[in-house]
């Protein structure tokens, strides 16, 4: 090679860099190095040092140090000293040799002082890097913003997006989950417009690990193998082991134990491959956490034990905090009370603890006073975690994040209801669990004060004001539990584990949507259901027509009119009730009466497509046509095909009908709930413009006696721990609207134009909504045709705020 043609080559090296080709950048770096490296001109020092830089990118820290101890500067090059400075200090630090890292970047610092080259943002990033390893977040930030800064006044916004995805990092290490989102979309967008595959690859990682944490494990899962995926394909060991751990939290926390195990050990192998010391220590810890988990007290006490040995070099306090929890998790395992109590009490009060170590340190503890027979103490350090974390959840800016984030106390709450039922006291227990629904959903939507009050009338005191039976649902992972409630008492009942209901349900929504008829099956699912849900309440619904159902997890995407009454003969439980889905007591309690109004109707449908992914409905047009008829022209204010816009529904002033019906398709958005959508036809040029927003819909008040979206998904059907179906049938309720019919699954075009025009004959006779939809789903199950069939008449569900 040429002097002459370093330049180029040196360009091709570094945007293989760049766009995350780690591999090629390494070869085409190492090729330049190797052909000018007697010269020792500024091109020779360029090649090495970007050879190094890829090297510890990739992890390979031995390999990196070695190249770098071989550098000499070039009288061309004066910016090299500081960035082979700055990545000795990476490197060192990766392997936790904390003291000379922090020699090298002394020595860095100095050099910037005297001479400020474009070089010294790498002393920034490697500064923060050392902080975050050392457990002094607020430094390491604080270096990141600087790094940001350095690099923006000089316009390299390569430099400057890392910058961005450092901080985010450093966000998550401290907690900060809001934070980090902002910072790493920020990142990301920046890396998609360079093409920065590298740079995307970790800052959807990161994305992951936030979302992760914030409770939303789906998206955590489906992030992190798209970054695992990436690395992999890359060649970067040091990406894989990262996305490799992070997945292993995410199948520990669902509570697939032996297989967080089997790739926790895959991302010690990938740690020790590379002799990342820090690395070897976090998977240790996770390998100590899994074994506690699986009663594996002895193999997690090794584990830990060399955990120990290997802090002491790195002196990361919180790596001790990390072996002190887990050391007094398994003391309590073992019956050693008061080891347990002394560590877990050090956590607690230890200033530099984070806030997820307090909550499961002020959670062990309520769980070895109960253990005790404290029950006084233990009540008190229950209710002290749930102030932890509803002081943690206040603090999130983006609402978009309290919803998953109820996720990270549902184990305390779990328990925490388990003792308040085992100690006789089953009305706090239901309070207890109906303020956590209720809050997680209204913060969630933005819509509760961080002082609004909780209090909520004797549930007696609702079912006598709604006229219903209510049946609260609780799902717990050891046990579950049903509150009865009558105008006249209330009653508990234990049910079965989360896992054992949510099996029974995925099986028997699988063949609702398969066509079939479960009542031809003497096993059916529906039968089991019943009894496990409902016939233990029998007594409550005696005599009772109406029944509210206040679901909880899985079964919030459970019709249970569907259920199968064993007797006389076999059928579905919509025969003996009217049945209504409500979000919470509180919300039932907080309703106010129906305004008179003048039975007005706003018809909005038949949509022209906005692409592929929404198809035109073939009926819509007909059951726009069936429904005004029913209503008579002169009750019906209509809007099709291009009129049917988005910005029709916001500016007719939808407060002024008492029914509103959408003939459309409906999204549960998989990334926000509050993304939640009716598809409608486009209003604009912009790109979404045919989507009406569940935060749209939340932002103008109704006063609908009822809300129909004739569509796919149209309650929404995306789960969060404790608040059920988030979407767009809350967030009509949410605006103002009495009663809220969506569909649990794709309603049929064939039958839905008949559902919907009894439904409306029904209205206008009189009849409530709740009895007008069960006239109407009654009608087609008695016809003896195709239609008596789950999966014509039950996919469309009534949601009440009364």
């Amino acid at each position: 090679m040429r002097s002459a043609n370093a330049p180029a080559d040196y360009a091709l090296a570094w945007q293989l860099y760049v766009r995350g080709d780690l591999a090629g950048s390494q070869r085409e770096s190492e090729r330049g190095y190797e052909r000018l490296r007697t010269t020792r001109n500024e091109w020779a020092a360029r090649f090495q040092l970007l050879a190094a830089e890829v090297m510890v990118w990739r992890g390979m820290y031995d390999p990196a140090l070695s190249l770098l101890s071989a550098y000499r500067s070039s009288p061309g090059y004066p910016e090299g000293s500081v960035l082979k400075l700055a990545l000795e200090a990476v490197a060192l630090t990766r392997q936790a040799q904390t003291a000379k890292a922090e020699q090298r970047l002394a020595s860095a610092e100095d050099l910037c002082r005297n001479n400020p080259v474009s070089t010294c943002g790498n002393v920034f990033d490697a500064r923060g890097i050392l902080a975050v390893n050392q457990g002094k977040l607020q430094l390491a930030r604080q270096a990141f913003l600087d790094a940001l800064a350095f690099e923006e006044a000089r316009k390299n916004r390569f430099r400057s997006a890392i910058a961005k995805m450092n901080i985010g990092w450093s966000a998550l290490q401290s907690e900060h989950y809001d934070d980090a989102l902002d910072w790493l979309r920020s990142a990301q967008q920046d890396s998609k417009s360079l093409g920065a595959e590298e740079i995307d690859e970790k800052t959807t990682g990161n994305l992951g690990w936030a979302y992760y944490n914030l409770g939303d494990g789906e998206r955590a899962r489906d992030l992190l193998l798209e970054a695992q995926k990436s690395a992999k394909r890359r060649g970067s060991i040091r990406a894989e082991l990262g996305w490799t751990s992070t997945i292993g939290y995410v199948h520990q926390s669902a509570g697939d134990l032996d297989r967080a195990s089997v790739v926790y050990q895959q991302a010690l192998s990938l740690a020790e491959q590379i002799d990342s010391k820090q690395d070897i220590i976090n998977t240790l810890e996770d390998l100590a956490y899994v074994s506690i988990d699986l009663g594996q007290l002895d193999k997690a006490d090794a584990y830990l034990d060399d955990v120990t040995r290997r802090i002491q070099s790195s002196k990361n306090h919180l790596d001790v905090l990390d072996v002190m929890l887990a050391r007094a998790r398994i003391a309590a395992a073992k019956g050693h009370s008061g080891q347990s109590e002394g560590l877990f009490r050090s956590i607690v009060e230890d200033p530099s603890s984070q806030t997820s170590m307090r909550l499961e340190a002020e959670h062990g503890l309520a769980l070895l006073f109960e253990s005790e027979q404290n029950f006084e103490a233990a009540d008190r350090m229950y209710r002290t975690a749930l102030a932890t974390f509803e002081q943690e959840r206040d603090q999130l800016r983006n609402e978009d994040s309290r919803l998953p984030f109820g996720a990270n106390a549902e184990g305390i709450y779990d328990d925490y209801i388990d003792f308040l039922v085992k100690r006789r006291k089953s009305d706090e227990a239901l309070i207890l669990a109906d303020q956590s629904r209720a809050r997680a959903l209204a913060q969630g939507l933005g819509l509760l004060s961080k002082t609004s009050a909780t209090h909520i009338p004797h549930p007696s005191e609702i079912a006598r004001k709604t006229g219903s039976t209510l049946l609260f649902y609780w799902v717990g992972a050891k046990q579950s539990y049903l509150w009865a409630i009558t105008p006249n008492a209330t009653s508990i009942h234990v049910l079965p584990s989360k896992k054992q209901i949510s099996d029974l349900v995925s099986r028997y929504s699988r063949s609702l949507r398969g066509f079939g008829d479960p009542l031809e099956f003497p096993d059916s699912d529906g039968r089991a259901l019943f009894q496990r849900l409902v016939a233990p309440a029998s007594a409550s619904l005696d005599n009772r027509s109406n029944v509210i159902v206040l679901a909880d997890g899985a079964l919030s995407q459970l019709n249970f009119e569907t259920l199968i009454v064993p007797s006389p003969q076999p059928h579905y439980w919509i025969e003996d009730a009217t049945i209504s889905s409500a979000p919470s007591l509180q919300m039932l309690a907080s309703a106010h009466a129906s305004v008179p109004a003048q039975r007005k109707l706003l018809l909005i449908g038949d949509a022209i497509s906005p692409g592929p992914d929404y198809p035109n409905l073939p009926m819509a047009a007909a059951e726009m046509k069936e429904i005004q008829q029913r209503v008579g022209p002169q009750n019906a204010a209509s809007y099709s095909r291009e009129q049917a816009t988005p910005a029709a529904y916001l500016g007719v002033a939808p407060q002024q009908f008492s029914y509103i019906h959408f003939v459309a398709h409906g999204v549960a958005s998989s990334i926000d709930p509050l993304d939640s959508a009716i598809i409608l036809s486009r209003s604009s040029a912009a790109e979404d413009s045919f989507k009406l927003h569940a935060r749209d819909i939340i932002q103008h008040p109704i006063r609908a006696e009822m809300v129909t979206i004739s569509a796919c998904y149209g309650s929404g059907n995306r789960i969060f721990a404790g608040e059920g179906s988030i979407g767009l049938a809350w967030a009509f309720l949410r605006a103002g609207a009495h009663n809220v019919i969506g569909a649990l699954w794709e309603v049929s075009d064939e039958s839905e134009p008949q559902m919907m025009g009894d439904l409306y004959r029904g209205l206008y006779g009189g009849l409530p909504p709740s009895a007008a939809l069960r006239q109407a789903k009654l009608a087609m199950l008695h016809s003896k045709k195709e239609f008596r069939k789950p999966f014509y008449w039950a996919p469309m569900q009534i949601y009440t705020g009364l």
